[in-house]
Parts: structure tokens; C-alpha cells; sequence
């Protein structure tokens, strides 16, 4: 994939250390499955129903403000992740104004080992995630060797994917789903929540899919591309991670759906270019 430029909502905290507060108050548990959320790009809010909890603890503990490095990045990798949420950035600007709506662009936070965010401190092993509370997609750009690595799945488009999946989810908290995912939480069982979780997901595998067909049509994709993110998707379905680490597969666990329906959902979106084509919320088949 080439990119054109760097966006300059990119905020670098490599090499500023490993300080920031965590989430108070919710004990060990609370914080085990904060960071598999995270690890796999949850929201935290979401998959804990952690909405009123989050803002009382940041009512009570402030997270350690550290202001990173703003401006172009100097190395390949990091200028690419700018190039990539620059282009993520006129898609969304692009289709908001059609649905008559500002576009909120997010911020995005490269960093090193550990990091405060306002979910909590984001650390490398939680992978990339997206922090509604502050509007910023959150990587340790080391998690692409780990994508490439433990997942098999190499290619600059595959660490495309990665920034578009979660900027789509920045897209779901400017368009008020998360906000009604907070109010179904209050009124539904764990599993139904839980598979509710399952389409939230699916539905920023199809946004980013979106995106991927605006970047298509301003040539810049190159070939291959399209099966880099083929990959990254199918490594990382629930059934496929939970086979090849647990040795069997428990559906009602999943967080993120199949790899058949991450690929699907994604190619959903890339073959229309539109919003409305990722309702996965409707119907009884995701």
C-alpha cells in the first residue's frame, strides 16, 4: 500500500517511559479482562459494561497526562501508521459530510512498553485498542511483529487493517453506537450481550473494509493488498485463536466472530464503500 503524507493527529510517546495510572477499584478481575479485551482490540467500555464505573474512577484518579512528540514521524513504520490514519481520515471526513455530520477526527498514540490513556494504561502486550473515553486509537508498533510472527500475517496492508479496524470503531463512537451499546447493556443477560459484542465488532471489520474501498479508488493499493488483510482476519477470528491455543472451539466465548465472518464482513464493506452496508446488527445471521 502506498500512503500519501502523514496526518497530524499522530502523537508519539516512544521513549517516554512507562508511568500512568491504571483502573482503580474493580479488583484483580476487572483488570484481567480489561486486558484481553484490549489485547484484541475491545473497547473496554463495551465488553465490560464499564461505562459509569470508568467515569467514577476518572473522577477519582486522573490519568498522568504525558504529551508525546507531535509532527511528522521520522521512521518507515511509524510514518506509514500516520500515512494510513491520513487516509483513513479523508474517507470519513468524505462520507460523514454526505450523511450531513462532522467528522471528529481521533487521535492516534504510538508508544512503547506502557502508556496512561483515560481507559486506563494501555500496555504493549494488550496489542492495539481504541479508548472512547479520549477519543484516541492507541500501538505499540511492535504488535506488528507479533502480527507477522505469531499470526502469520505479514504485509504493510495487513498493518493497514489493523489502524482501519480500530478507526472504525472511533467511527461507531462518533455515529452513538457505542453509546446505545451502554444502554442495551443495562437490559440484557451476559450472552446476549455478548453476541451483541460479537456484531459490534464484525461491524468495524466492515468499516474498515469501507475505507479500504475509498483507498482503493484513489490507487492506493497495490497488489496483494487485499489478501494481506485476508490473512490478518482470518488469523485473528475467535475460532481460529481459540484452536490453536486452547485446542477446541467455544462459540458462546467469542468476542469477535469467525474468521469466516471477520473476511466476509470486511469484504462487505470494501466491495460497497458505504456505511450502510455494515449493519450487522440486523437480522438473525451475522
Amino acid at each position: 500500500m502506498r500512503t500519501e503524507g502523514q496526518s497530524s493527529n499522530v502523537e508519539d510517546r516512544r521513549g517516554m517511559g512507562r508511568g500512568g495510572r491504571g483502573l482503580v477499584g474493580g479488583g484483580l478481575g476487572m483488570i484481567i479482562l480489561v486486558v484481553i479485551g484490549m489485547f484484541f482490540g475491545i473497547d473496554p467500555r463495551v465488553l465490560l459494561g464499564l461505562a459509569s464505573t470508568v467515569e467514577t474512577v476518572q473522577q477519582q484518579v486522573a490519568p498522568q497526562k504525558i504529551e508525546g512528540k507531535q509532527g511528522p514521524v521520522s521512521d518507515q513504520l511509524g510514518a506509514f501508521v500516520s500515512g494510513v490514519l491520513l487516509d483513513t481520515e479523508k474517507t470519513w471526513n468524505t462520507l460523514f459530510a454526505q450523511l450531513g455530520k462532522n467528522y471528529q477526527e481521533p487521535r492516534l498514540v504510538i508508544f512503547d512498553g506502557a502508556t496512561p490513556t483515560a481507559c486506563g494504561t494501555g500496555q504493549a502486550a494488550m496489542g492495539p485498542f481504541y479508548c472512547p473515553l479520549d477519543q484516541r486509537v492507541y500501538i505499540d508498533l511492535a504488535f506488528y511483529r507479533q502480527l507477522q510472527e505469531r499470526f502469520k500475517a505479514p504485509g504493510d496492508f495487513a498493518q493497514a487493517y489493523v489502524i482501519a479496524h480500530e478507526v472504525g470503531h472511533h467511527v461507531q463512537n462518533q455515529l452513538g453506537i457505542m453509546q446505545k451499546m451502554d444502554e442495551y447493556r443495562q437490559r440484557m443477560s451476559e450472552a446476549q450481550y455478548n453476541a451483541l459484542t460479537v456484531r459490534l465488532e464484525l461491524q468495524a471489520d466492515c468499516l474498515a473494509g469501507v475505507w479500504a474501498n475509498h483507498a482503493q479508488n484513489r490507487k492506493l493499493l497495490e497488489a496483494g493488498d487485499v489478501e494481506e488483510a485476508m490473512r490478518a482476519a482470518s488469523a485473528i477470528g475467535d475460532d481460529t485463536i481459540q484452536r490453536r491455543t486452547q485446542g477446541r472451539i467455544v462459540p458462546d466465548s467469542f468476542t469477535h466472530g469467525t474468521s469466516e465472518q471477520r473476511m466476509r464482513w470486511f469484504m462487505t464493506g470494501m466491495k460497497s464503500g458505504q456505511i450502510s452496508a455494515c449493519n450487522t446488527f440486523e437480522g438473525n445471521q451475522i
